[in-house]
């Protein structure tokens, strides 16, 4: 046996869930096809994430959150969200909350090296970097994979990590439910003349949706989601030009704006595996779940799941249970559906509705974001889903490193 459990994928779920079983008397081995040098510096993608309190929490229990600069970490005071070209929005700030921020803006890759930083002080996790998985082997008291150079490793569990378009998933004989929406983020970064106060703008155009989010006092994290058909005019028009473009649909409420990083084209496909876990095997991070970015909450998804998937394998050692036991898997498995199944068709019904411009659809969106801005329960509610401020299901008791 060459370690109890298998990661495949160094990402931010498969590095998480390595952190979350450190110090639990485990070994955890980490399976990369990327260089170490790769992961060590990673570079930066365009993607800002949006980071809730819960996904905070298990940050700072893992002694990640401390590693990232304080100026790394942008915290978003209110968030509105504006319907084509009406005048109401749909407003949410922080009150009634302990802290003044209902969640923080962080660099993708700024949360990667941080977790790669920490991975290094982790004496019982081992990181395999340059090794594609190209099989995989199950037995009754272990399960194996085979990587691309012929080397073979065993593990009492195996867990994917490995993307939304996840490779290991498929190997394991595990189904997904795929929603490709036919439409293109195309994300950067924009200066602008007057300052943000820390507020982040969903608009809703018709044809067209832009993100606003808050980074430094002048500068914002711009995610602008548009057919797919309109992704290389995006790509390749002049940068004077698409920031013309952002400012204008962005009504000038931040004056001049201008961009400061390259663009970077993602296209948008849901994905949602049909179960999380098979036997000796288990799925986290986008494996799992793969999000809309409308609701910010893939990373976010990803993070609790590896954080409860380590929870349940923690309780499993105390009992002294095997870790790769299939009552304990579907233990998580149930508790991580309860949490991605209602996120992820809530999220695509939204997307479907606000991308709709048909007058109906434009009707209803109309009426439910009056209503959701008039009647404050409902408000809270909306606001603690997005922010995870009461959420407790990822939860774990202060974490004990073995030396």
């Amino acid at each position: 046996m060459d370690s109890d459990i298998l990661v495949v994928g160094a990402g931010p779920a498969g590095l998480g869930f390595a952190h979350s079983m450190s110090g639990s008397g485990r070994k955890i081995t980490l399976l990369e096809r990327q260089s170490r040098d790769a992961l060590r510096h990673p570079g930066f993608d365009g993607r800002d994430i949006a980071l809730t309190h819960l996904s905070v929490r298990i940050l700072e229990r893992l002694g990640i959150w401390d590693r990232i600069a304080y100026d790394e970490k942008h915290p978003v005071l209110r968030a509105k969200v504006l319907n084509g070209n009406s005048s109401r929005s749909l407003d949410i700030g922080a009150d009634g909350l302990e802290t003044d921020a209902l969640g923080y803006l962080v660099s993708n890759h700024v949360i990667r090296r941080a977790l790669f930083e920490g991975l290094e002080d982790l004496v019982d996790v081992e990181l395999v970097t340059d090794a594609r998985v190209n099989g995989v082997e199950r037995g009754v008291e272990k399960i194996g994979v085979t990587l691309a150079d012929e080397r073979t490793l065993s593990a009492r569990l195996l867990t994917a990590a490995d993307s939304r378009y996840s490779d290991t998933r498929r190997m394991l004989g595990i189904a997904a439910d795929m929603h490709d929406f036919g439409r293109v983020c195309i994300v950067c970064r924009m200066q602008h003349e007057r300052a943000h106060d820390g507020t982040a703008y969903e608009c809703f155009h018709y044809s067209r949706t832009l993100a606003v989010l808050p980074l430094s006092s002048h500068e914002s994290s711009i995610v602008v989601t548009a057919s797919s058909s309109e992704r290389d005019r995006l790509m390749s028009i002049g940068d004077e030009q698409f920031a013309s473009d952002v400012e204008e649909r962005f009504g000038r409420r931040y004056g001049s704006m201008r961009l400061t990083t390259e663009r970077f084209a993602y296209p948008l496909v849901g994905v949602h595996a049909r179960q999380f876990c098979g036997a000796r095997s288990a799925l986290v991070g986008d494996a799992a779940v793969g999000m809309h970015p409308v609701t910010a909450h893939g990373y976010n998804l990803g993070l609790s799941g590896a954080d409860i998937l380590a929870q349940e394998i923690r309780s499993a050692v105390s009992r002294r249970e095997d870790v790769g036991n299939f009552d304990v898997l579907k233990r998580y498995e149930r508790r991580h559906l309860r949490n991605t199944r209602p996120m992820y068709h809530g999220t695509n019904g939204l997307v479907s509705l606000f991308t709709d411009d048909r007058l109906p659809a434009r009707l209803a969106r109309r009426v439910a974001l009056r209503i959701a801005n008039k009647v404050p329960p409902i408000k809270r509610i909306i606001r603690n889903k997005l922010t995870e401020r009461d959420n407790r299901s990822g939860m774990l008791p202060p974490l004990r490193r073995s030396g």
